[in-house]
C-alpha cells in the first residue's frame, strides 16, 4: 500500500511540476556524434547488409586487443580478488605495491631513483591527462596540441576552461605516392616556438604518436624540451605506448636534461602494456614532485582512487615482465603483427607510412577508385572524405577502420581526407583475415 501511494505520488508530482536546469555548455554545443560511435554504429549495420552477409566483419578500427593479457597477468588479477584488504580503497596516489614496482621499472630508466612521491596512480592513462590539466589549467590558459591528435586531448583542455593551440606535425609531400617513414612527419620548430604566447601553460606530446606511428626523435625531442625550458612550459608526454617503439631507442624527453625533467609529467598505460585496455590503470611520473602534487590533488577529487585489486595486479604484473623479458618478447611479436599485415599494402602498392611505433597503421587510399554515386548516410556528409571511405569499405568488403581526419580540426582535416587507421593489436590469424580481405581491393585500383 505504501509502495502504491508513494508512486501515484511522483506521478501527480511529474505532472504538475516542469524541473528546469542548464547543463554544462560543452554538452549541449558539442552535438555531433564522436567517431568511435559513427564508426560502432556504422559496423552494426553493414552487418546485415548483404555485401557482409555469410562472412565475418574485420574490426580493425578501435584499439582494443582481440586476445587475452599474459596469463601471468590474469594469474595475478585473480590472486588479487581472493585477498580481502584488496578490494577495498586504495590510497589516492596509489597502492604502495604498485608504486614501488614502478619506481623498480623507472629508475634505471630514468638514471635517478625515483621516490614515492615521483608518482600518481591514476584510473587509465586519460585520466592521467585529465588530472595533469585539471591540476594545471585556469581559464583562459593555452595548451598546445601537435596535429594530428587524440581527441580526448581536446575535451579535457576545452572543459578546464583552456584554450588549444595546435600545431601541425607536417605529413611526407610523397605520402600518396610511397611508402613513407615516421620521421618524415615533421615539426617545424620555429613554427611551435612562435605559437608560445606568455598565456601558454603546457604542451601535449605524444610519442610513440597515434595515429601516426612516428617516434619522435631524440634531436626532436631535445629541441622542444629546451623551448619549453626557455619559454617555461609544462610538458606532458603521454608515452603510453612507451613498449611498442620498432626503432633502434625509444627517447623519453624527460630524461634529456634535469632542466626538461622538472618540467615534464609523464603518463603511462598498463591496459597498452598488458592488453588489458579495460583495467582501466595508468599513471604519471614526474621528477618534479611538487609539479605532481597539483596531479595527484586533481586525481583525488576526479575519482579519489583507482581501482584496488587491478591496481595488485598491475604491481605483480609488472616484476613478473620485468623478470622474463615480456616488453622485448612483445616488441616482436607485434614486428611479426605489422609485417603479416602490410604485407597487402605492399601487394596492391597502395602507400602507408611505416611504424614506427603504437599498433597503428595509416594508409593512404587515393589511388581506390569508390564509385561517384555511392550512397552515403547524411550524417557523415560534412565529414571528412576519409568518413566515405571508411563507410565504403565497411559495407562492401565488411572491414572497419577509423577515418583519422576526427585527430584534426575541420579547417586542417585536407591533410588526411584520403587515409585510414588500421589497429593490428588482434591475433596473427586475424590479421590474416583482413590481409585476405584487403586483397578485394585490388579490383578497385
Amino acid at each position: 500500500m505504501t509502495t502504491r501511494l508513494l508512486s501515484r505520488s511522483l506521478k501527480t508530482m511529474a505532472g504538475t511540476k516542469k524541473f528546469n536546469f542548464t547543463p554544462n555548455k560543452y554538452f549541449t554545443e558539442n552535438t555531433a556524434k564522436d567517431v568511435w560511435s559513427l564508426t560502432n554504429e556504422a559496423a552494426a549495420l553493414a552487418a546485415t547488409n548483404p555485401h557482409n552477409k555469410g562472412r565475418e566483419l574485420i574490426n580493425l578500427g578501435q584499439g582494443f586487443f582481440s586476445y587475452s593479457p599474459p596469463q601471468f597477468a590474469i594469474k595475478e588479477a585473480q590472486k588479487a580478488l581472493d585477498i580481502p584488504l584488496v578490494n577495498q580503497y586504495s590510497p589516492t596516489r596509489g597502492r604502495v605495491s604498485l608504486l614501488n614496482a614502478l619506481i623498480k621499472q623507472y629508475t634505471p630508466i630514468y638514471g635517478s631513483e625515483l621516490k614515492q612521491e615521483n608518482v600518481t596512480i591514476t584510473t587509465g592513462a586519460n585520466e592521467g591527462i585529465l588530472s595533469c590539466l585539471m591540476g594545471l589549467l585556469n581559464a583562459g590558459d593555452e595548451v598546445i596540441v601537435f596535429e594530428p591528435f587524440f581527441d580526448q586531448y581536446i575535451s579535457n583542455i576545452e572543459l578546464m576552461g583552456g584554450k588549444i593551440v595546435y600545431v601541425p606535425i607536417n605529413p611526407p609531400k610523397e605520402l600518396d605516392q610511397r611508402v613513407t617513414e615516421g620521421t618524415e612527419w615533421t615539426v617545424d620548430m620555429e613554427q611551435f616556438k612562435n605559437a608560445i604566447t606568455s598565456k601558454t601553460k603546457a604542451v601535449i606530446i605524444n610519442t610513440p604518436h597515434n595515429p601516426i606511428g612516428k617516434v619522435f626523435t631524440r634531436e626532436e625531442l631535445l629541441q622542444i624540451g629546451n623551448i619549453c625550458v626557455e619559454k617555461n612550459v609544462i610538458i606532458i608526454s603521454d608515452e603510453v605506448y612507451e613498449h611498442l617503439y620498432f626503432t633502434d631507442e625509444f627517447t623519453r624527453i624527460a630524461t634529456l636534461s634535469p632542466e626538461i625533467g622538472q618540467l615534464t609529467l609523464t603518463v603511462g598505460s598498463a591496459g597498452k602494456t598488458f592488453a588489458a585496455t579495460g583495467w582501466r590503470i595508468g599513471w604519471v611520473i614526474s621528477l618534479n614532485s611538487e609539479l605532481l602534487q597539483y596531479v595527484s590533488k586533481a586525481h583525488t577529487r576526479i575519482c579519489f582512487a583507482s581501482p584496488s585489486p587491478l591496481q595488485e595486479a598491475c604491481a605483480n604484473s609488472i616484476n613478473d615482465a620485468l623478470e622474463s623479458n615480456y616488453f622485448e618478447k612483445m616488441r616482436q611479436e607485434y614486428i611479426q603483427k605489422f609485417k603479416i599485415f602490410t604485407s597487402v599494402f605492399e601487394e596492391l602498392g597502395l602507400p602507408y607510412t611505416k611504424p614506427e611505433g603504437t599498433y597503428f597503421v595509416l594508409a593512404d587510399f587515393s589511388k581506390v577508385k569508390i564509385p561517384e554515386d555511392y550512397p552515403y548516410p547524411k550524417e557523415i556528409l560534412n565529414k571528412g572524405k576519409d568518413f566515405r571511405i571508411s563507410h565504403w569499405l565497411i559495407n562492401e568488403l565488411g572491414v572497419v577502420a577509423i577515418p583519422p581526419t576526427e585527430f584534426y580540426i575541420k579547417e586542417h582535416e585536407k591533410a588526411a581526407e584520403n587515409l585510414l587507421r588500421f589497429a593490428v593489436c588482434k591475433e596473427d590469424s586475424y590479421l590474416e583475415k583482413a590481409v585476405e580481405r584487403l586483397s578485394l581491393l585490388k579490383d578497385y585500383i
